[in-house]
């Protein structure tokens, strides 16, 4: 089991605040017979009338080395891994990285990170590791290219 990194309990205190429920603490991501550990699956009513149920997960990121483009590098791998696998076995999740918001604020506005965010179509949550609080979902699919 992969050691959580530092803002994970943050992080999924936001999303509780935000009125997520968290359903699993880490998620296994299962296909065929391997296993990916990512750190969250939460779901959310999004339409009281509707029932319309979300599903996400989520993996957490701190990026805390002293290189945040190995930090990058090693979380853009995890999440194209975790969302090929939930391709393949659940196609109604929906795939977040989660980093808190000074990164963002700073090494993903790099230009050369926002192409690569595009192109990958990456999905974000922002979150403020100070108030525990969701500051932006980004899903990169409304981006234009």
């Amino acid at each position: 089991m992969p050691k959580k990194d530092i803002y994970h309990d943050v992080c999924k205190n936001a999303l509780i605040k935000d009125g997520w429920l968290i359903i699993a603490d880490p998620y296994t991501v299962e296909f065929e017979n391997d296993n990916l550990y990512a750190d969250l699956l939460a779901e959310k009513i999004t339409d009281n009338q509707e029932s319309i149920k979300r599903i996400i997960v989520v993996e957490i990121k701190s990026f805390i080395s002293p290189s945040p483009m190995n930090d990058f590098q090693n979380a853009l791998g995890q999440y194209l891994l975790y969302r090929a696998f939930l391709n393949f076995s659940h196609q109604n999740y929906e795939l977040y990285l989660a980093i808190k918001s000074s990164i963002f604020d700073t090494f993903f506005q790099k230009k050369s990170i926002q192409m690569v965010i595009q192109h990958h179509e990456l999905n974000l949550i922002i979150f403020n590791d100070k108030k525990e609080e969701i500051t932006s979902w980004i899903k990169s699919k409304n981006i234009k290219k």
